[in-house]
């Protein structure tokens, strides 16, 4: 069999875009729509999966499923990688903090979307991989490093958006005191067994409004 090349990934690619435009719709009722932003489409059809996931699983990179990275972690399903971006809705001025960076691919995605992205992720590994491979790929606007999530990136802060792609609960106050007033969060919020994908709207007074989605299934914020 012949190896696989970048024309071959080009076209999954865009049938792995055709099935989360599939997946959108079927959620539609618990979505309240029944499409993802353009935006978010076109960054997920221009970023290389496959760069973020360990070589062996590559031909898997555009299946609609999560992928194991190690440290008994996984870089999330397509699906959820662009429900997510959507919900949070980056713009093109906006600092994005992102809690647990992974491989980068979800970064990558908001680093697409977003003027810049500030990402803290606690495996070291994890992180110095995610440095190189952004860089390497062009992505400017990405600083990472490596830190207790919980407890964000003062430094930075306030941030317009902040999207966290594991599961906390009780939300951490820090996160919730960096995100600007008229900031969104999105997060997973539950225990290990249960968690709900949800939205944290703070208004202009500093006031909080929370949304519940769907179900779903992260790894557990890690704290030190």
């Amino acid at each position: 069999m012949k190896p696989i090349n970048e024309e071959h990934l080009a076209v999954l690619r865009r049938h792995m875009v055709e099935v989360i435009a599939i997946h959108a719709d079927l959620a539609s009722e618990e979505l309240g729509k029944a499409t993802l932003d353009e935006r978010v489409m076109a960054a997920m059809l221009r970023v290389p999966r496959h760069r973020f996931v360990p070589a062996p699983f590559a031909h898997y990179a555009y299946e609609d499923m999560p992928l194991p990275i190690g440290f008994d972690k996984t870089v999330s399903q397509p699906f959820i990688v662009a429900l997510m971006a959507d919900l949070l809705a980056p713009q093109p001025h906006e600092a994005v903090l992102e809690i647990g960076t992974g491989l980068g691919y979800q970064t990558a995605i908001l680093a697409e979307l977003a003027s810049q992205v500030w990402s803290v992720e606690i495996i070291e590994e994890f992180a110095s991989h995610a440095e190189a491979l952004l860089e390497g790929l062009g992505f400017s606007n990405v600083g990472i490093r490596v830190g207790d999530g919980s407890r964000g990136w003062p430094e930075h802060a306030p941030f317009d958006k902040i999207l966290v792609t594991v599961a906390a609960e009780p939300t951490p106050p820090a996160l919730l005191e960096q995100l600007k007033q008229g900031g969104r969060m999105v997060l997973p919020v539950g225990s290990e067994k249960v968690q709900l994908l949800t939205i944290i709207d703070k208004d202009a007074a500093g006031q909080l409004k929370t949304r519940k989605l769907i179900p779903v299934r992260f790894s557990r914020l890690e704290t030190v």
